[in-house]
């Protein structure tokens, strides 16, 4: 389980009179169950990345805290990353590097000896249908083939929670329902927490059991896609999340662009 809890945290770039600063979160606030899909849905620029780099102690939270199962990421961030399985949306593979050794490789950084490490290189070929990628060099890979070989990466330590930050950008359609395939199994077979940024209703509504709606580094709505359609009054999920997530002047200057 995650709990992200009041989150704060202001950017600060430039200097003298140039000085800008950004409020990128502000006050973020949900928890993500265990066995459940959480999708972190916002437009661009809501706070959805910001948020999921402070839940992966990649940046420190001016306010506010995360707990990955009751860990404290900022006191203990040791351990609740032992926790955590992160797939970013930089894949940062090593591209001299084979699939197998990508995997294997932080494996052993997680503390696997060799042989467990290369056994879980094997089981998870199979749980994402990667077998014939597992000894080939990562640079000519596919965006989708560079996808599979990062969860896999991700998920070697076996962690019980899963973030993932928009992994679906640049997939194309087959790609992208092997993914959805592959964190389905997790969440059935294996009961993980998986929280999935996006910005793709479509996604959401195919993929999360609950879905908290980001803007402008707040949440502005939780719930299932059903509940928050019948919040906002709409049976067409794009038309709610645009009532939930945007001002009246934010979606009426979106309609005169369009």
């Amino acid at each position: 389980m995650i709990k992200v809890q009041r989150l704060s945290k202001r950017f600060t770039s430039g200097r003298g009179r140039k000085v800008r600063s950004v409020q990128a979160v502000d006050g973020v606030d949900f928890t993500a169950a265990d066995a459940c899909i959480t999708g972190l849905l916002g437009p661009n620029g809501a706070g959805k990345t910001s948020t999921l780099r402070i839940v992966a102690a990649l940046i420190a939270p001016d306010a506010g805290r995360v707990l990955v199962d009751g860990i404290d990421v900022a006191v203990q961030p040791a351990a609740a990353l032992a926790r955590l399985g992160v797939l970013s949306d930089a894949r940062g593979l090593y591209p001299r590097l084979t699939a197998r050794e990508n995997i294997v490789y932080y494996g052993r950084l997680h503390g696997l000896s060799a042989g467990a490490a290369q056994a879980r290189a094997e089981a998870l070929a199979a749980m994402l249908e990667m077998q014939p990628l597992l000894d080939r060099a990562t640079v000519g890979f596919s965006q989708g083939e560079r996808m599979k070989t990062a969860l896999a990466r991700a998920l070697v330590h076996d962690p019980p929670n899963i973030v993932l930050d928009e992994p679906t950008n640049g997939l194309d359609v087959l790609a992208t329902r092997s993914l959805r395939a592959a964190l389905r199994r997790l969440r059935d077979d294996e009961g993980k927490c998986i929280v999935f940024s996006s910005h793709i209703m479509q996604e959401v509504e195919r993929l999360c059991d609950q879905v908290v709606v980001v803007s402008h580094g707040r949440t502005v709505a939780r719930g299932t896609v059903t509940e928050l359609a019948a919040r906002a009054g709409e049976a067409d999920f794009e038309e709610a999340f645009v009532k939930l997530a945007f001002t009246d002047d934010e979606r009426l200057h979106g309609e005169h662009a369009a």
